[in-house]
């Protein structure tokens, strides 16, 4: 299915659940207004758009363009950008981020928008995935919405990384590895967010979980597992998913508030980096109304409120 937005925009979806591509659209900092509001409609409406022959881009023009959506926000809470203070370099040599997660949910202030570019791609392997927590939520059984309602959970930093074990972590972890893991755990953070939270712009309601979850608060530890495993495995059943093979020059943009992601770890040792911009969000708030609250740490150097 195809829409045209204008005489050159062009969003081509990709799945029922997720996923478009926009074509037409040379980003930058300096695209008209009703362009931007084409590409946040279509944002909006299919969780993560991909843009393609962006060769252009540079760090500047990616963060640039993420300005035209929003403010951005620093790189990360406890991980410096290498060369710019507002961009992340997602880069093999530092880990990979093979398991299912939102970002930076473990900080009451939850990016809006991620902005991701390819840098440096390896010959094969290191695809992205998608997922729609909007949807995995619309889809759920009345009972399971009504229990899914009224949970919550706490999202720590020091709970990334934790949910596999692999060899390379029983055979001793690189040095770079390691000093980066040192450093994206430098400061404590600790979150309470509803585990349905109501989008602010769409008025959805989304699921809020990812590797970031330390417990669901209220029940013991092995039925916040299984709470955890029930509905998590619902937001990432492949038919409420996409996946994106990476070329150069490709971008991807999505909506942070309703969308997990994953990187496929299928790369062996071969180098791949991209870069990262996130736009600020709001505090998530419950269907009740009620906002996250932060448990530990102070998030206001990350973005203001």
């Amino acid at each position: 299915m195809t829409a045209q937005l204008s005489d050159t925009v062009t969003v081509h979806r990709l799945g029922a659940g997720i996923g478009a591509r926009v074509d037409g659209v040379r980003l930058g900092g300096d695209l008209p207004a009703d362009t931007v509001a084409e590409l946040r409609a279509a944002l909006l409406a299919h969780k993560v758009v991909f843009l393609s022959g962006q060769h252009h881009l540079d760090d500047a023009g990616q963060l640039a363009f993420a300005r035209l959506l929003g403010e951005p926000t620093l790189a990360h809470p406890t991980v410096k950008g290498e060369q710019h203070e507002n961009v992340l370099a997602i880069d093999s040599r530092h880990g990979k981020a093979n398991s299912w997660h939102t970002d930076v949910t473990f900080v009451d202030r939850v990016p809006a928008i991620s902005i991701l570019r390819a840098v440096e791609l390896p010959p094969y392997g290191g695809n992205t995935a998608w997922a729609n927590t909007a949807r995995a939520y619309a889809e759920l059984p009345e009972a399971l919405k009504a229990l899914a309602d009224r949970l919550w959970a706490v999202h720590t930093n020091l709970y990334d990384y934790a949910a596999e074990v692999d060899e390379t972590r029983i055979g001793g972890i690189d040095v770079r590895e390691q000093t980066y893991r040192d450093e994206f755990e430098s400061l404590r953070y600790e979150t309470e967010h509803p585990v349905v939270h109501v989008h602010p712009e769409t008025g959805e309601r989304a699921l809020l979980l990812g590797h970031f979850v330390k417990r669901v608060i209220g029940v013991s530890t092995a039925e916040s597992r299984a709470i955890f495993d029930l509905l998590q495995n619902r937001i990432t059943r492949l038919e409420n998913t996409v996946r994106w093979q990476w070329s150069d020059g490709d971008v991807a943009i999505w909506d942070n508030r309703a969308t997990q992601h994953y990187g496929v770890a299928d790369y062996d040792d071969v180098r791949r980096r991209l870069n990262r911009v996130t736009v600020a969000g709001e505090v998530p708030v419950s269907v009740e109304g009620v906002r996250s609250t932060t448990v530990v740490g102070d998030a206001a150097h990350f973005s203001a409120l």
